[in-house]
């Protein structure tokens, strides 16, 4: 067993008459052939294309022909140097205008303090920078919400936090000379932001629900954590897997409504036993970008719980060695898998296992096929007697320094001091007894900001940055989601919640294609031919057992002319939805 491996417990499981197995997405290899053992394969394009030098990997000469702009300011300087030998400090010392001298301190403020988590918004808001921490399985305490409010109240009208789809938080505002100040404080508070950003592995997801959900297949938090960990090199820093072709996001799941989304991680933990054992079946190659999305497909491949970071490490040294490293919207993991074939992949990554040894994928996948999602929202009784949690709707993910600080506050009177955060945007109070609820549910924050019980079009509400503060969005986005939603609800009268996800640009942080009707920023013209705002309507995406991607149903709606009615319209013919008008009618 390799050094890297860790003891779990296994869960208890289902008798296996229960158990249902699930493929999210993809087909079976149909052939277990590798390309290298074909006729005509050129082995060399086998051949690891980094190098470690003075720990750090770096891209070896020979293959620096055709690079992207990104590599070329990753081999122009460590950008790990910033945390790992202290070069932030200096940074934070220097002004703005001594900055923007040098194309290399002018990189590092634009590019290489992604490493740390730090993006710089130079489109909206010149010398302010987000920064995006590190949670996984969104969990987090009374404590480090505190912390984190204190940090945005100082910036004003210029500082506030967003949820994100990975179950993290995002803080905006901060300013450079505050940075060292800010990564001192987090780290107090059991906080990192570090390898959030770039080409990195970004926040490891899992069950929002793990450990008081009363029908989960595992808690997922250990092993989270655990990736967390092994990521970071417990917030160290872990140069051997920061010189990735792209980012690189992974799950590990835990429930059946697979509130994880693994259909789009690089690669995707889903839970299964192997002759008494249990571990996990493996997916990999979900992505998006914007010009191509693709869902994760089985690696056929089954790992005990024990090997949970062993198989991590060596599907990213996989990728890490091999991806390519020219095009930036051809350099995601699925484009290195379909270049080698799903099998072909696969002996890479058994190449890099500690016994160079892997199991076939399981058929006993413990993933209920016949399970309908639930809602968390609301008061829901916990696996612990007694205990209940309450979800909260947080609209478009945004919240100002009081309400976390109100957020924390309520999380230590009523619960544990603890806060999970969801792939919705939304926040769980966990742990609360039920003879507390009453007294939860009659405070302000939760009849006057974050319900536990939205209107069913505001539920599944999720939106990206927008321009407001993103320089890559095109169009503003969580205003307006809130705003074209509120008007819709005025004109049609629902008995079920529609998922409704608006991203600012194709990069599609707002994954709209998962959701039941999904909006991409655009320009487009309106009826008098003057371009405005729009966007790409998108239809039918799924989450849950019958996952799959949506597709484009209308492209280039104005914004403000003609998107309201085009939602309307789609509610009525796809999700049952009764314009007022009509009810009126019927009620006379």
């Amino acid at each position: 067993m390799s050094s890297l491996s860790v003891k779990f417990l296994a869960p208890s499981l289902p008798n296996s008459r229960n158990s249902k197995t699930i493929v999210l997405s993809g087909t079976a290899p149909q052939s277990v052939v590798p390309p290298q053992a074909e006729a005509g394969f050129d082995n060399s394009r086998l051949e690891p294309r980094v190098e470690e030098r003075d720990g750090y990997w770096v891209l070896k000469e020979k293959f620096r022909g055709g690079i992207n702009p990104s590599e070329k300011v990753k081999i122009e300087k460590e950008p790990m140097k910033l945390f790992m030998e202290n070069g932030v400090e200096e940074l934070a010392n220097m002004s703005l205008e001594e900055i923007e001298k040098s194309k290399l301190t002018k990189d590092d403020i634009d590019t290489r303090l992604k490493w740390l988590g730090l993006f710089h918004r130079r489109k909206h808001q010149y010398g302010r920078f987000m920064m995006r921490l590190k949670l996984p399985n969104g969990v987090t305490t009374s404590a480090q919400t505190r912390y984190l409010a204190s940090v945005i109240r100082q910036y004003g009208k210029e500082g506030c936090a967003d949820v994100t789809t990975r179950q993290n938080w995002q803080i905006r505002g901060v300013v450079l000379p505050d940075v060292p100040e800010i990564l001192k404080g987090l780290a107090e508070v059991g906080l990192t932001s570090l390898q959030s950003g770039m080409d990195n592995v970004r926040n490891p997801v899992g069950n929002s629900l793990a450990g008081i959900d009363p029908h989960e297949i595992v808690d997922t938090r250990p092993y989270t954590d655990l990736l967390s960990q092994y990521i970071t090199a417990n917030s160290l820093g872990n140069p051997a897997i920061t010189n990735l072709p792209r980012k690189w996001n992974v799950c590990v799941v835990g429930s059946h409504d697979l509130y994880e989304h693994p259909h789009i991680n690089d690669l995707a933990y889903m839970p299964a036993t192997n002759n008494g054992r249990f571990g996990f079946n493996l997916l990999v190659g979900g992505f998006f970008s914007p010009k191509r999305c693709a869902e994760a497909v089985p690696l056929d491949a089954w790992v005990p719980a024990d090997d949970l970071i062993p198989v991590c490490k060596a599907v990213l040294e996989a990728y890490r060695d091999l991806g390519t490293r020219g095009n930036r919207q051809k350099t995601r993991m699925m484009w290195l898998i379909d270049e080698l074939g799903i099998e072909g992949f696969r002996s890479e990554v058994v190449k890099r296992m500690p016994q160079q040894e892997l199991e076939r994928a399981s058929s006993q996948d413990l993933v209920l096929k016949q399970w309908e999602r639930r809602d968390y929202l609301g008061v829901h009784p916990q696996k612990q007697e007694g205990y209940s949690f309450v979800g909260l709707h947080v609209p478009v993910g945004r919240v100002q320094a009081d309400d976390m600080d109100e957020l924390a506050r309520l999380a230590d009177k009523y619960g544990s001091g603890e806060l999970r955060l969801t792939l919705e945007q939304n926040i769980i109070i966990p742990n609360v007894e039920d003879s507390n609820i009453e007294s939860l549910l009659r405070e302000p924050l939760l009849k006057e900001k974050f319900q536990p019980a939205p209107p069913l079009l505001m539920k599944g509400l999720v939106a990206c940055t927008g321009n407001q503060f993103c320089g890559q969005a095109i169009i503003e986005t969580k205003a307006r989601a809130v705003k074209v939603t509120e008007e819709v609800g005025r004109r049609v009268s629902m008995t079920r919640a529609v998922r409704m996800h608006w991203t600012g640009c194709p990069n599609s942080c707002g994954q709209v294609q998962v959701a039941d009707i999904g909006f991409m920023g655009c320009m487009t013209r309106d009826r008098n031919g003057k371009i405005v705002e729009g966007a790409d309507v998108f239809l039918g995406g799924r989450i849950g057992s019958d996952s799959h991607l949506g597709d484009v149903y209308k492209k280039g709606v104005p914004c403000d002319d003609e998107l309201v009615n085009v939602v309307v319209d789609i509610l009525v013919n796809y999700f049952g939805a009764v314009t007022r008008e009509r009810e009126d009618e019927e009620e006379l």
